[in-house]
């Protein structure tokens, strides 16, 4: 006897049953595709917006850090040179 698995194995290699299913199945998938198409288009432009906003804070970010760091490295050269002067008199 044959399990439940077998028996569908064997009941679509058959190819016309393969074509009616599949006909079958193509107003359902329609359906489906033309209730949700709106909202998969709304997560795609979501999804795009997302990305460029990253990619908006990443560079704003980087320009932030170059700034502190160049801020930084001027500040520790005047104050060396601040004390330098206060050492040598």
């Amino acid at each position: 006897m044959k399990n439940l698995r077998d028996t569908c194995i064997d009941f679509f290699k058959d190819e016309n049953t393969k074509k009616d299913v599949k006909e079958m199945m193509k107003p359902i998938f329609s359906m489906m595709y033309n209730e949700l198409y709106l909202y998969i288009w709304v997560i795609a432009i979501y999804n795009i917006f997302i990305t460029f906003m990253i990619l908006a804070m990443f560079f704003i970010l980087v320009k932030l850090l170059r700034t502190y760091n160049r801020d930084i490295g001027t500040s520790h050269n005047n104050e060396t040179s601040y004390n330098n002067e206060i050492f040598m008199n």
